[in-house]
């Protein structure tokens, strides 16, 4: 993906995010001033029943005898003198039947010392119960003679226990946010980082093959002088260094077209390819370079696939490989084929050195190599089965590895009908 459009969508991604929280944000505000006028609406009718039952249902106001003072502070005018313990009683009676489960206190003026008498600490969550001496400020009302005050004095606590959800759903959206936002940063810095190493494998292989392809052709003239020519010993020196750059050269290319495709799909050209002949081939010529090599191949003459032939051949071959380089005998391959309903199967047995359990789903990734005592005396850069896998997935196949019974691995590729 190009840098733009990843920035574009990201950016998109942001904003889509952002607005979802700001209206969230929103819409809960808007929620707490609903949920605290409904608040404000309960106590205001809750106290005017408290009225009615002091007046014995017969009272006669002009205007409402409840007066909101602020936020959480209220004075009921009742103009006739009342008992506490009444007062306290139809509070809680009203209170609870209007489902107002928060804690208040309530104080009474008392008109002949002209001061404001302190009542309770009422608890609502404690059925009623009460505690004395709370410090809280009554201020006097000036033009009221027989009054009572009501403060609640955790309602904002209260209102926002009552918007539970819609906190949880921002806390939501927040943590969304934020883990967007770094997943993104990852995302950016692990494309830096991918782009980074891909232009110094390419950087490095290139830089790599100029000296090497000089040391190889000075290689191969040197072979072709008398001088050489009439020196054994002088022959092996020149073919060792022309068959160790090969193989380095090999190497590289190797790194190179996957560096090169990492990032993108392999242009293949399928076509029909008859494995019996196809892989007898491969076979005889790997075991033309080994004599110690055994091969025993079990295929069907009719068998045949689909596949694009030149990274087919790098499939068999990366497979074979691997099977002569990891043993510690004389390597034993056995090729088999095995048709079922669901597609063909074509098996892989070896006599090798086996992959421990634990480092079996690891052997398909980029540079992973088994730390073994044989592994590190052989020369690599564990890319060869991560290439065998990206052609095995770039053609809808299957791969699947296990240790044998008795000794070595299997590989098996599946190809679906």
């Amino acid at each position: 993906m190009e840098i733009k459009k990843l920035n574009i969508i990201i950016t998109l991604g942001l904003i889509a995010i952002i607005g979802i929280l700001i209206a969230q944000l929103l819409w809960t505000r808007q929620a707490y001033n609903l949920e605290d006028k409904k608040f404000d609406q309960k106590v205001n009718i809750a106290l005017l029943e408290v009225v009615e039952k002091l007046y014995d249902g017969k009272a006669s106001f002009t205007e409402n005898p409840v007066q909101n003072i602020a936020n959480d502070y209220y004075v009921v005018n009742i103009n006739k003198e009342f008992y506490p313990t009444v007062l306290e009683h139809y509070l809680k009676t009203e209170f609870t039947r209007f489902q107002i489960n928060t804690n208040y206190v309530y104080a009474i003026y008392n008109c002949h010392s002209d001061k404001m008498l302190y009542g309770k600490y009422i608890l609502a969550d404690h059925e009623g119960e009460s505690k004395k001496n709370e410090v809280i400020n009554f201020p006097k009302h000036k033009n009221l003679v027989y009054y009572f005050s009501i403060r609640f004095p955790d309602k904002t606590t209260y209102l926002i226990s009552s918007l539970k959800f819609w906190y949880l759903l921002t806390f939501a959206l927040i943590i969304i946010l934020l883990v967007y936002v770094y997943s993104i940063y990852t995302i950016i810095q692990q494309k830096k980082f991918s782009e980074l190493q891909r232009d110094f494998i390419n950087n490095m292989t290139h830089e790599f093959k100029t000296p090497l392809s000089s040391i190889l052709l000075a290689s191969e003239a040197l072979n072709k002088q008398d001088a050489i020519k009439g020196s054994s010993k002088l022959q092996t020196y020149t073919s060792i260094i022309i068959n160790q750059g090969n193989k380095l050269n090999n190497h590289i290319e190797k790194i190179l077209n996957i560096a090169r495709n990492d990032a993108s799909v392999l242009s293949l050209k399928p076509q029909k390819i008859m494995l019996l002949p196809f892989i007898q081939e491969i076979a005889d010529t790997m075991q033309q370079k080994n004599e110690n090599l055994t091969i025993h191949i079990q295929i069907e003459n009719t068998t045949s696939i689909i596949a694009d032939e030149f990274h087919f051949t790098n499939i068999i071959y990366n497979i074979l490989d691997n099977s002569i380089k990891y043993c510690e005998t004389k390597p034993c391959i056995t090729i088999s084929t095995h048709q079922e309903s669901k597609g063909l199967y074509l098996k892989f047995k070896d006599n090798g050195m086996g992959i421990p359990a634990k480092n079996i789903p690891h052997i398909f990734d980029k540079f992973y190599r088994v730390n073994t005592k044989k592994s590190d005396g052989i020369n690599g850069f564990g890319l060869g089965l991560f290439y065998v896998k990206k052609i095995v997935q770039q053609h809808h196949w299957k791969i699947s590895v296990e240790n044998n019974p008795d000794k070595g691995i299997s590989i098996t590729l599946f190809f679906p009908s």
